[in-house]
Order: C-alpha cells, then structure tokens, then sequence
C-alpha cells in the first residue's frame, strides 16, 4: 500500500508497441492525476515497486516520473519520495481541450454528445433557398461576382444592411464588410491597441477575444459579471485609476454567461465612456435569438449619442459557420485606420458570397429564416432549461440567459468536483462540455462553472448527456 490509495490505481497494460515504454506510463499517470483518481499531493509508488508491478527495469521507471516532473504532473522531495502535483494550469487544459477535437473530429464527433457548440445547428440551413440565390448572383453579374472587390465590400450588402437592419440612420462610409466576427474584433485591436494599451474586458469572456487582446500585448482588466451586465462601479474605479482605450462586451447572451446587458447599464456605461474618453467595441453575435417577449432589443450602438462605439456582427453564428462574413460600424474618427487593417489582413471577404448575402436579405428570405430559427431554438431552449432543473435539480444552478444558444451552469458547492473533472470524466462518457477555465484571464478562476450549448444535439440526445451528467455529479460523494 502507499499513503492516498492501494496500487491497483498503478497497474495497467502496457503495449509492445513503438511508443517507448516510459511514455507510456507517463501518459497513464498524467491522466489519472488529471482524473483525480490520483489526488494532488498523493505520494506515487517507489521506483522499485513500480517496476516489479509493470514489469519494466527501474530506468523506465526514472524516465517517467523525470517526465511527469518536467511537465509539471509530479515533484520530488529529497529523502521522501516523488509526489503527484495536479495542474489547474488553464493553458495546460486549453491545450488538452483543443486536442480533443483533433482527435475526434470527423466521422467520429458523431459518437459523441456534443455539448460545446456556439452555432446554430448547419442542418438547419435553408440550402436550396442559398443555392438559388447563388444562380441568380452568377446570371445577374457574371465574372464580377467572382472577381470584382470593393475596399469596404460590396455596395449593396452594406446599403442593405443599413436599409433593413439600421433604418438607414448609418453613414455608408462607417459599414465595413468583415470575415466573421473575430476577424472584426482582429482589425479593431490593429486599428486601436498598442502594447500596454488598457483594455476592459467581462469576466468571463469570450476566449478569442482574451487571445486578440493578449497578442496585442495589452493589459487585460477584469470586470465580474452581475445578473443584469458588468458591475458597472467596478468599471468605472477602473476608469478613474487607468487610461483606458478600450471596453469589450457581448451585449446579449454574453459568451460564456448567457446573460444579457440591461438598458440601464449600456447608457450609463456610454456616458462613461465618453467621461473617461474610452471607445465600447460591441460583439452583437446572438441578438436575433430572443426567446422572452420581455427583453428588448436595444444595441449599445443604438444608443451612441458620442460616436464611441465600434459594433461588429457576425452572420456566421446563426446562419452558416462556413459562410464567413460579417461587419463592423466604427466611429469615423477611426474608419482609415480599421478599413486600412482589414485591407492589410486579407484584401477582402468573399465577393460571391457578399452579393448572395445582399440578395438573400433583400428578398426577405433573411427574416423568414430568423422567425424559423427562433421557434425552432425556443423549443429547444424550453427543452433543456427544465431538463437542467429536473434531471440536475440541486446539483447546480444557473441564470436562465433568455434566449442565445447555451447556458452557463455552476456546480453546486457541495460536490466535490470541478468543471475539468467533470470534462474528463463526460469525455470518458461520450459527453463533450466547456469548463469555465476557458474563459477567464485567470487559470485559477471558472472551475465550478462550464457552458452548454445546446444546438448540435436533438433533444433525445440533450436529455440523455444531461442524465450522463447527472450520474456523473451523483457519484462523487
């Protein structure tokens, strides 16, 4: 026996395969300590004793365990022994995360129950609807769909973004046409942020933005989130101490919260802005799926007496991944700079699907698509929101976002287990989830909470990876 548990935890299989022998009993303890089968602190088997139970010579042994040392999994303490050290370590896990879709992408993510999806669902696209329109765009330009490109995108796409989406109330000049939502948020950084710049971010946040600001090398502050948006006092201390160039937010069914900003929170935090003399860069990414008649609509952006803030919207989220366009309306104090840095970025987004875009818009085929999605989302919404309160019940707890595609749930306190535990062990049964560590700044921070989206899965599915939880959580103590 050694202290924290018996040696059956120790023994496995090891293969006669072209994988050194040390490697692979490196890479079966790092897993049970990420598994916490082997507990943080728990002193690992004697180099001799290891060896006589797998069978290999002690310098396998040395090699494994120098390993796991080296990667941070194990610490050895002079006279004592080598102890297992468990990695809370969120770029370890980020790393491993992303690994995981690697390895099961494909054919393969089908045997899983995927709960991590930020899209709508890609079999819900009108294709036939798209194809149509893409003949009538080839017969009505011809070679120019395909070759002619315009600084700011093509002209019709923006006069009818402003047209349908903004009442005509935008200076055509301040619309430009972007690959997608991250793109926008790319350029915006190059256009506005230098090294050392401040940055306000939510905390948490969406973890592409949090990589945008970090290469930009700029400092990242944090404000928490309440029910109803940022802590808006907090934001402001932060303003008076620091100069701030710039404020992130989500402002509906915020990524990874779900939670939506209030009225009353976008005007005072556009008063500040302009106190404070920083800029509000709004990711409107979900805004069209609103499930509760009493959220209204109303955009930072729509409230912009100061001309300070930079709105982007993706069409990718809810329409196709795959169709990778979006835009952006900046303050023209800064329309050289960002239309200069997207030109440096990529020249243009797709021309064809641009002009396919504008049409499908202006022929109302949009709007049908919206109301469709939205009932069919809403249902699925309604879905899994009470299997979480009756499947999981005290388990955990959550603020119901309204509307978006997923939901941000706390585990409960008194289970003794974490968002990454609870990863590894879904993952061993065929259930995918985001742990909170991926979307703070900090490693240390998010560990009780994790996101679920909702949209990849039909409701049979959904109701089955939510008992696969439940048994999960159940089992602990």
């Amino acid at each position: 026996m050694i202290p924290g548990g018996s040696m059956d935890k120790y023994s496995f299989r090891i293969y006669d395969s072209e994988t050194p022998k040390y490697i692979q009993i490196y890479k079966y303890i790092k897993k049970q300590i990420d598994l916490n089968n082997i507990e943080d602190g728990e002193k690992l088997p004697s180099i001799r004793g290891l060896s006589k139970l797998l069978k290999v010579n002690n310098v396998t042994i040395v090699s494994a365990y120098k390993k796991l040392q080296s990667e941070g999994y194990a610490a050895q303490k002079m006279g004592s022994g080598t102890f297992a050290k468990r990695k809370d370590n969120a770029k370890s896990f980020k790393r491993e995360y992303s690994e995981t879709f690697k390895s099961i992408s494909g054919d393969e993510i089908k045997k899983y129950i995927d709960f991590t999806g930020e899209t709508a669902c890609g079999d819900f696209f009108p294709v036939s609807t798209f194809k149509e329109v893409l003949n009538k765009v080839l017969d009505r330009d011809g070679i120019d769909a395909l070759s002619y490109q315009e600084a700011l995108g093509y002209k019709g796409l923006r006069k009818n973004i402003n047209k349908f989406f903004w009442n005509n109330t935008l200076n055509m000049d301040n619309i430009l046409i972007v690959s997608g939502a991250q793109q926008g948020i790319d350029i915006v950084s190059k256009a506005l942020l230098n090294t050392n710049d401040n940055v306000v971010v939510e905390k948490p946040t969406y973890s592409g933005a949090l990589n945008v600001f970090k290469w930009r090398r700029a400092n990242i502050f944090e404000v928490n989130m309440e029910s109803d948006g940022i802590d808006v006092d907090q934001l402001e201390k932060i303003a008076m101490k620091n100069n701030i160039k710039c404020f992130y937010t989500m402002s509906y069914f915020q990524n990874p919260t779900g939670i939506s900003c209030s009225l009353e929170k976008k005007k005072r935090i556009i008063e500040l802005s302009n106190i404070y003399d920083f800029y509000i860069i709004e990711d409107d990414y979900l805004s069209e799926l609103i499930y509760d008649k009493f959220l209204e609509y109303r955009s930072f952006k729509s409230l912009d007496k100061y001309d300070r803030v930079i709105y982007i919207k993706s069409f990718s989220k809810i329409f196709l991944p795959g169709i990778r366009i979006g835009y952006l309306i900046s303050p023209s104090i800064f329309n050289e700079s960002i239309q200069n840095s997207k030109i440096n970025t990529d020249i243009s987004t797709s021309s064809l699907m641009q002009r396919a875009l504008d049409l499908y818009i202006e022929k109302g085929f949009w709007k049908e698509y919206i109301s469709r999605l939205n009932t069919f989302y809403k249902s699925k919404y309604n879905y899994t929101y009470n299997c979480l309160i009756n499947i999981l019940k005290d388990k955990i707890s959550f603020i119901p976002p309204r509307g978006g595609l997923h939901f941000y749930i706390k585990i409960s306190d008194e289970i003794n287990m974490d968002s990454i535990e609870l990863f590894y062990k879904c993952r061993e049964n065929k259930v995918l989830i985001s742990p909170g560590v991926l979307f703070y700044k900090n490693s240390n921070e998010g560990k009780k909470y994790y996101r679920m989206g909702f949209t990849q899965t039909d409701n049979e599915k959904i109701k089955e990876g939510i008992e696969i939880i439940n048994k999960i959580l159940q089992d602990v103590n």
